[in-house]
């Protein structure tokens, strides 16, 4: 049987990764793939915005499934494009996916659906917004209302900072039209968690938390960036400051009191989502509350949770049966197996003007850790180079968080290219509980 994976990163290079160990006898085809990819699937030169090759190919290829990786062609409409054609495809509808296209929409339908969430107001004007940061008080959270790969959300710690960030979406044009709106949010106290649940529009069933790490240096300083790592499972309760490594009361108070109740709003607007429904999450001492939403697995979320998610009857069954519109198929479970800590090596002079074209060496294999490229390519003479601001993530894994850890740091370590940039404490708060 034939997969399609649409994209070319470090989410797609693992979805393959985990595809290929459930079923080695899948036949994987990825557009457009990158370097790593290709070691598993074969990769066609079609970008992943390009629907209407995208439909050509899965038609060429007989594709019993398309996964649609990144959030761009899940905007442009791709899953309608393939749903047209009669093809089987995971991902949300152009309509379903402005759960993440639109922070605003996404805001409306929380509150519509009494999801707990901080409360927030969206405005299109300077005066407006400052006038409700005022109102809110620092610390503040400033957002643009639509994509901005990861780096749309700034935390203000001050009232100059929240104005200072106003002033650069909607007027400095920071993040072009995704910033022409913007939402003052509600700061929230407490851990972030992500969990990335599949959805088929009625039900869910979410895979392992897992905990991201958005700023660029050790000690959650610096710009916020797309990700410098994750780890999964996370050891915590369903309300701040309780550690527990069963983390099933989490996720069951997750599903009924935040991703249940999305789905039947969402129906109810005659938008169902299926696919992959990822909520980031503050824990807080009422329990958690949304962050945000997206359309599509994490990345580098998916990099630490897809290795360790080990999902009955398979990831490519479940995946498939959502695609074919026959829903999570019954007694489908997902837990854990072992830990994964993955870091991120990003490129000289990531996040504002990553640097591309260095030379890439990387060690020799080791059984306790995987190396899944994001932003990498060859050059004219065939070497492995750096092609984007995320060049490589480096999962580590083990049968405790201590020896995931170990084998991410040191792999990380042996990694080669001029610049490398990467934190060296992923799952510094999980190693601080005793984990």
């Amino acid at each position: 049987m034939t997969v399609l994976i649409v994209g070319g990163g470090g989410r797609e290079h693992a979805l393959a990764w985990k595809l290929k160990q459930d079923d080695p006898s899948l036949s994987l085809v990825a557009a457009p793939g990158n370097p790593g990819i290709a070691e598993l699937a074969e990769c066609v030169q079609v970008a992943a915005t390009d629907l209407d090759r995208l439909v050509a190919l899965a038609v060429e290829r007989r594709a019993e499934l398309t996964v649609i990786g990144p959030e761009a062609p899940l905007a442009a409409g791709v899953v309608d494009r393939f749903r047209a054609a009669g093809l089987p495809v995971f991902g949300p509808t152009r309509a379903a996916a402005e759960i993440e296209t639109s922070k605003a929409f996404a805001k409306q339908v929380m509150l519509d659906a009494g999801v707990p969430t901080a409360r927030a107001e969206v405005f299109r004007t300077v005066p407006e917004a400052r006038s409700c940061v005022r109102r809110y008080g620092a610390p503040v959270v400033v957002k643009a209302s639509g994509l901005a790969a990861g780096k749309g959300v700034i935390v203000c710690e001050t009232v100059a900072q929240a104005d200072d960030a106003i002033d650069a979406m909607l007027v400095g044009n920071a993040f072009g039209d995704s910033g022409h709106e913007v939402l003052v949010e509600e700061f929230m106290e407490g851990e972030e968690v992500s969990v990335l649940a599949i959805a088929d529009g009625e039900r869910v069933l979410p895979l392992v938390p897992a905990q991201d790490h958005k700023r660029l240096l050790a000690g959650d300083r610096g710009p916020n960036t797309g990700g410098m790592g994750a780890y999964a499972p996370v050891s915590l309760g369903a309300r701040a400051g309780v550690v527990s490594r069963d983390y099933t009361e989490l996720l069951n108070d997750v599903e009924s009191r935040v991703l249940l109740p999305t789905l039947a709003a969402m129906r109810q607007r005659g938008r169902p989502f299926t696919g992959l429904l990822y909520a980031g999450l503050m824990i807080t001492a009422d329990g958690p509350r949304v962050v945000e939403f997206n359309a599509r697995f994490g990345d580098p979320e998916a990099q630490a949770v897809l290795p360790v998610a080990d999902v009955a009857p398979s990831l490519f069954e479940v995946m498939r049966a959502v695609a074919r519109g026959e829903g999570i198929p019954a007694g489908a479970r997902c837990r854990a197996s072992g830990h994964a800590v993955t870091t991120v090596l990003a490129a000289a002079g990531y996040p504002d003007r990553p640097r591309r074209g260095d030379p890439i060496a990387l060690p020799a294999p080791r059984p306790d850790a995987v190396v899944f490229h994001a932003g990498t390519a060859r050059d004219g003479a065939g070497r492995l180079v750096t092609a984007g601001g995320r060049v490589l993530a480096v999962t580590g894994l083990g049968p405790t968080f201590a020896a995931a850890q170990r084998a991410s740091a040191e792999t990380a370590a042996r990694v080669e290219f001029a610049g490398k940039q990467f934190r060296d404490d992923i799952g510094w708060r999980e190693r601080a509980r005793g984990a």
